[in-house]
């Protein structure tokens, strides 16, 4: 078993469990998560679909078809995750340490390796590298 066998469960699992485990956050209304997406404007509606689509990646992390389309859409997510932190929340959120901006450059940083590890089956690139 080579190296790459051994990382991309371990990416996957990693951004799964980030992913997973702040969506209790996002569907309960947490006080943490209503200040973050009121001060971003977009309170109730984009809490919840980012808690959606973060749910969908989790998932699809783990269906071989679509591992490269959820690796680009969690990609995606967390770079508006990480534009929200660096122009309008700061990096550290009510206290937090900077955990949340942390844990989505870790989800980014996952999703952009299995990303490149599934670079052949991404359909638009596919051509490129066979």
């Amino acid at each position: 078993m080579n190296l790459k066998h051994l990382i991309q469960p371990v990416l996957r699992i990693i951004a799964a469990i980030i992913l997973l485990q702040t969506l209790f956050f996002k569907f309960s209304a947490a006080p943490e998560s209503v200040y973050i997406f009121s001060k971003l404007g977009v309170e109730p509606w984009g809490r919840i679909l980012s808690g959606c689509l973060e749910l969908i990646v989790a998932v699809l992390l783990f269906v071989r078809s679509l591992r490269w389309f959820a690796a680009l859409l969690g990609l995606g997510i967390m770079a508006g995750a990480i534009l929200a932190h660096l122009t309008q929340l700061g990096i550290v959120v009510m206290n937090d340490g900077g955990e949340l901006f942390f844990l989505a450059l870790i989800v980014a940083a996952a999703c952009a390796a299995i990303a490149w590890y599934e670079r052949k089956n991404i359909p638009v690139l596919k051509n490129h590298f066979m």
